[in-house]
């Protein structure tokens, strides 16, 4: 195996046609982060023996914590190996410090369920698994038209929980979810949440950095009310894989739920004291030093320059929505414009659908022969079978767009003859 094998066998993110994923390619900034944290080859577990990269974490969480709200002498985050992991490191959290004594003892008696949209991302199954609690309670929460968490579906199932003698300890609202790139509406599920006393955690890592947009930035409109949120520059921000944040209101509870005695890694922890030894707030003890490339991708790009990367992404995203709502062979399955970076629809001669197989069988047949042209998109399934859903980049043109509509229709008078 040579390195030039890897390269030409591997997807190369950096191309235009790439928009398959919630996440592309990164830049040079990205790069050179990478670089230095190889050169530095250390642990981001205890200050002892990462001073600079702890201080820069600290430091980048809390600024970036303060765009969402979170703007208390206690507030902040740390940096995880992705999102899944910060969902999961949120509940862990939710149970220790709403049931204290989950800590040591485990679940006990309690039947613990937990709240998520119905088109939330599947950690949260995949975390009540490793948490004991098992993934069917997990309790989805029906959506409206737009794929938003409808907040009276969910108080109505936290009543039934509770009827039934179960646990409920923690809701999953998102923003920006998988397939349709929908928010949920944080203000009015804060408040079903703060009526049962239940932990609030928003997964923002795909959506969250809309934050940076004065136009944009009101789909997170509430999210100052959570008790955790996760969000993930690496997806679309460009900031190269992974970089990953646990954001919160206050970390002492991150602390409180977290920390374990081991003194003879953690040597600098007092009660109340800030903490420094980063890997203390996690579930990791092993922790890279991630968060340099959102920090030095910052400084370069500036809150500006991040600004105008998320504008145009989402200026492009409305302008593919609009051709294929023009084109006569193109069905809208999402909003017009979506409400984050995806944009999801069929193809069908003259707007009209088959039936679910036919539909389902044109996609897939047209998204294979796509790759010939120089496109990589993927489909998800809905109630008329799997449609595409393609997902565009800070950096992705509107030529490219214009050529994805082009190759779709070209291919699409071919299938099915």
């Amino acid at each position: 195996m040579t390195v030039e094998q890897v390269l030409k066998y591997s997807v190369n993110t950096w191309d235009q046609g790439f928009l398959d994923k919630l996440y592309s390619s990164t830049n040079a900034v990205g790069i050179i982060s990478e670089l230095i944290l190889a050169v530095l080859n250390t642990n981001l577990h205890v200050y002892q023996v990462s001073p600079a990269l702890t201080i820069i974490e600290k430091t980048t969480a809390k600024a970036f914590a303060s765009l969402f709200g979170f703007n208390g002498s206690h507030a902040g985050g740390i940096s995880t190996q992705g999102g899944s992991a910060s969902n999961t490191t949120s509940i862990i959290i939710a149970r220790n410090i709403l049931f204290p004594e989950t800590k040591q003892n485990g679940n006990g008696t309690h039947q613990f369920v937990l709240f998520t949209s119905a088109h939330g991302h599947y950690s949260l199954e995949k975390a009540a698994q490793m948490c004991g609690l098992g993934s069917n309670n997990v309790i989805p929460v029906p959506v409206d038209g737009e794929g938003r968490m409808i907040p009276s579906e969910l108080d109505t199932l936290i009543k039934k929980s509770i009827s039934e003698n179960k646990t409920p300890f923690y809701v999953n609202a998102t923003a920006g979810t998988t397939i349709y790139g929908s928010y949920d509406p944080f203000t009015e599920i804060s408040k079903v949440c703060k009526s049962h006393n239940l932990w609030l955690h928003i997964d923002a890592s795909w959506g969250g950095p809309a934050i940076f947009s004065p136009t944009h930035k009101s789909k997170l409109e509430g999210s100052h009310l959570a008790d955790s949120l996760a969000v993930n520059p690496h997806k679309m921000m460009n900031v190269p894989l992974t970089c990953s944040f646990l954001l919160g209101p206050d970390l002492s509870k991150f602390h409180k739920a977290n920390t374990l005695p081991a003194d003879y890694l953690f040597h600098t922890i007092e009660d109340g004291s800030e903490v420094w030894d980063l890997a203390d707030l996690t579930l990791q003890c092993g922790r890279r030093g991630d968060s340099l490339k959102l920090a030095l991708s910052w400084i370069y790009y500036g809150t500006a320059g991040f600004q105008s990367q998320i504008d145009h992404a989402f200026s492009t995203a409305a302008y593919f929505s609009q051709l294929v709502s023009e084109n006569k062979d193109l069905v809208l399955v999402s909003s017009n414009p979506p409400p984050c970076l995806q944009i999801c629809f069929y193809h069908a001669k003259d707007k009209k659908l088959g039936n679910k197989e036919e539909n389902t069988k044109t996609t897939q047949e047209v998204a294979n022969k796509l790759l010939t042209r120089g496109f990589m998109v993927d489909y998800a399934s809905g109630e008329k079978g799997k449609f595409f859903r393609a997902v565009v980049n800070v950096q992705t043109r509107r030529e490219t767009m214009d050529g994805l509509v082009k190759a779709i229709v070209e291919i699409g008078e071919g299938v099915g003859v």
